[in-house]
């Protein structure tokens, strides 16, 4: 018998007033799958997981967590994942170590010789009392009681909030290694470049409808990375190449400034051409989720109306407890 998807929504709507926080949004994620859930800020990824969560109760639509219903079913079927939000709020009192046991006990067990490894590569003190910590270093203490964990999903709502980079490459490793134990993952993020890194499909919102499904090979068409050299000779001939876009040339210190847009397949050709006009300097960056979106949905981006003020975290102590104890709704 083949085994439910781990999660699936389908055609979900929720509302607060008059905003559509939620307009018929689908999403599935298989068993094992590392899934992205891509879009701006107020998109209604927050809402979307809290009605995964059975935080809230969709107005129409169904929302399932291994074939059971996430609301009606909550209490089971929070046996079975670990939630990370974006912005983490701890009791004070408690010391961080102990605030990760309190949540591995919402679960019945924890991992300590994981738990040890993570708390070595989180470079987390758990003897200190939560006040004393930054906010990336409440969203270690998240991170790594989520994945001492030993459950089928992971749901990580903007998890890296707060972290350098050294220890979002910590987080990414673990997503990897969770990911080959056959545990199911979301990912929800803005950042694409977050979620290319370990993610086997992608679903982009927007305006709490899903606008793009697929795996990063289906949606390489949304990529393009931004370009800016410095050269010596006349660039005028790299707007003729195919994929580069929105060329544009500036007198500069030692030559010319042009900038511009580039398929990322076709970053070779573009490169080549730059180099044989004399390169004196040369930056590329992969676009923000915002300019994709300015890009390919720019007539229809998230505005006041969108579900931007229904999407806010809302992370503290009772709400990431609610992760084992959704009964006490």
């Amino acid at each position: 018998m083949t085994a439910s998807p781990a999660i699936e929504i389908h055609d979900l709507h929720k509302s607060f007033g008059r905003v559509q926080a939620l307009d018929g949004l689908d999403l599935t994620v298989q068993p094992g799958e590392v899934a992205g859930f891509l879009g701006p800020n107020g998109a209604g990824k927050s809402t979307a997981i809290r009605v995964l969560l059975g935080l809230l109760r969709a107005d129409s639509g169904a929302a399932r967590l291994f074939g059971g219903d996430a609301w009606r079913d909550a209490v089971t079927l929070h046996q079975r994942l670990a939630y990370v939000p974006g912005d983490v709020s701890l009791w004070p009192n408690l010391t961080g170590g102990e605030a990760i046991d309190f949540l591995g006990r919402l679960r019945g067990k924890v991992d300590k010789k994981r738990k040890a490894d993570l708390l070595e590569r989180f470079e987390l003190d758990p003897t200190k009392k939560a006040r004393t910590y930054s906010k990336g270093n409440r969203q270690k203490v998240a991170l790594v009681a989520a994945f001492s964990m030993d459950v089928d999903l992971l749901i990580l709502d903007e998890p890296t909030s707060g972290l350098d980079p050294l220890m979002e490459a910590v987080f990414t490793d673990y997503v990897r290694e969770t990911a080959t134990t056959g545990t199911s993952v979301l990912l929800s993020s803005h950042i694409l470049h977050e979620v290319e890194k370990v993610c086997d499909t992608v679903t982009i919102i927007r305006n709490g409808v899903s606008v793009e499904s697929g795996t990063l090979d289906d949606l390489r068409h949304l990529t393009r990375s931004n370009v800016t050299a410095v050269v010596s000779g006349d660039p005028s001939g790299v707007s003729e190449l195919a994929g580069v876009h929105n060329l544009v040339a500036a007198p500069a210190d030692g030559g010319t400034r042009v900038t511009f847009d580039v398929d990322n397949a076709q970053v070779g050709p573009a490169m080549s051409q730059l180099t044989a006009l004399g390169l004196h300097s040369l930056t590329a960056a992969p676009p923000s989720l915002e300019e994709l979106f300015m890009r390919h949905y720019g007539d229809a981006l998230p505005g006041a109306t969108s579900g931007g003020g229904a999407d806010d975290g809302d992370s503290g102590p009772v709400a990431q407890a609610v992760r084992g104890a959704a009964g006490a709704r």
